[in-house]
């Protein structure tokens, strides 16, 4: 094994503690005997470890070591996948580079663990190559990882020869990308004091779609006239979608990133206190082969805080122009964003946002292209979004009558008319039926 890793040209950045090297490093010191085989069997039981933890998080079964190596190639940055990402595969030099490296990872595929396992009297290489996990809850691990590791694995366990795994590989990359953001719908971002910017991927987002959201059809074909526009490549506009509380401004973000991920649609999620980062947020993405909007749910600012400056100057208004993959969608409970008073008026007997500091403050929202408002539904509507929710509900026996007056009842005690209220209302309904 320590040989063959030896050989690897372009995935050979996999990182000094990765398992692939750790076991290379074991079986080494196995085979040139500088350690014992109780210190080996730890050191390999440690690697084992790890192998079951990335398992779990993935929702690996069956062969959990060619599930790792298929991580690794779909997961490793470098300068052929990420060409790969952006052209797929192509006639340059590099390809002979490549297929060496596939060709090593063809040969750790099938590499028979069955002397280092009577060697060391242990059957742990046995029992991950042949593993069923435990049934495990969707929010549990990342499916799309999962998925693709699986569809990864058994298609270079079935490739005849290194021309097929090059095909298979740079197939994937050309489609789904390299690397967490090939792999991931969504994003939150950490920086720490002292460490770089690192992108968390979020696994357990909601399955919600757009037709889940009862009602708001022409504020949903605003919102998918201008995300269409944005996957294909044509201009598009930053968003805000304005309104008021539990209208589905929040839903139909989240329901975007759900209609359009397989269109190479990406969401970073960032928070007010992060936007001073967010210059770097865009320096990580914009040469990538992904459309990202980066998502800023329930957006405003009160008098004292300045953060929205950061915004601004990356909307629109700095030297560096902003990339034609990135775009900004916001949600907000107010129209103007920021927090208006008396003071920023010049004079109170004068037109209203005469004065500079006012002028300063609503710029901001002239920056968002599209602005989408979600009013409160009336009494009429808030009644019929009652009635479809419960439709899905098949355990749900009331009349229409009985659910409008029901619901009528609730929404005065739990927060007014609201598509959320609906939806509480309908949840509690349903759970009090046997």
């Amino acid at each position: 094994m320590y040989k063959d890793i030896a050989g690897l040209v372009l995935y050979r950045d996999l990182g000094e503690d990765s398992i692939l090297y750790k076991l290379a490093d074991i079986f080494r010191d196995k085979d040139y005997g500088l350690a014992s085989n109780e210190e080996l069997v730890s050191r390999i039981y440690q690697q084992i470890k790890r192998i079951l933890d990335i398992a779990t998080s993935y929702g690996f079964n069956r062969n959990l070591w060619q599930d790792y190596l298929a991580f690794l190639l779909i997961t490793n940055e470098n300068s052929f996948t990420l060409t790969s990402e952006k052209v797929g595969a192509g006639d340059g030099t590099v390809n002979s580079f490549a297929k060496n490296d596939y060709a090593i990872f063809k040969r750790l595929f099938e590499y028979d663990f069955s002397t280092v396992e009577k060697d060391l009297g242990i059957d742990c290489f046995t029992t991950i190559t042949n593993y069923r996990s435990l049934p495990k809850k969707e929010q549990m691990y990342n499916q799309n990882v999962s998925e693709k590791v699986r569809y990864i694995s058994d298609s270079i366990n079935e490739a005849g020869t290194v021309d097929e795994v090059f095909t298979i590989m740079t197939d994937f990359y050309n489609q789904y990308g390299v690397g967490m953001f090939g792999l991931n719908k969504a994003f939150r971002i950490s920086h720490e004091d002292g460490k770089d910017l690192t992108f968390i991927p979020i696994n357990n987002t909601d399955k919600v779609s757009l037709s889940d959201l009862i009602g708001y059809e022409t504020q949903k074909k605003k919102l998918i006239d201008n995300t269409e526009a944005f996957v294909q490549g044509r201009k598009a506009n930053n968003v805000l979608l304005f309104g008021d509380s539990g209208t589905g401004k929040s839903t139909s973000i989240k329901a975007i990133i759900n209609e359009y991920y397989d269109q190479g649609l990406r969401m970073i999620e960032i928070y007010k206190h992060q936007f001073k980062d967010l210059s770097a947020v865009i320096s990580h993405i914009k040469n990538r082969n992904y459309k990202f909007v980066i998502y800023m749910d329930d957006l405003s600012f009160e008098e004292f805080e300045i953060e929205y400056k950061y915004l601004k100057a990356v909307i629109e208004g700095g030297l560096e122009t902003k990339p034609d993959n990135v775009l900004i969608y916001a949600t907000s409970n107010r129209r103007h964003l920021i927090k208006e008073t008396w003071n920023d008026r010049s004079d109170m007997n004068v037109e209203l946002h005469q004065s500079d500091t006012m002028q300063e403050k609503l710029s901001l929202v002239n920056r968002f292209g599209v602005t989408i408002s979600f009013s409160r539904p009336s009494k009429k509507e808030f009644n019929h979004i009652v009635t479809e929710l419960a439709k899905r509900y098949p355990e749900i026996s009331l009349s229409e009558e009985e659910l409008c007056a029901e619901a009528n009842k609730w929404e005065m005690s739990h927060g007014g008319i609201s598509g959320r209220t609906a939806q509480q209302f309908i949840n509690y309904l349903a759970g009090k039926q046997e």
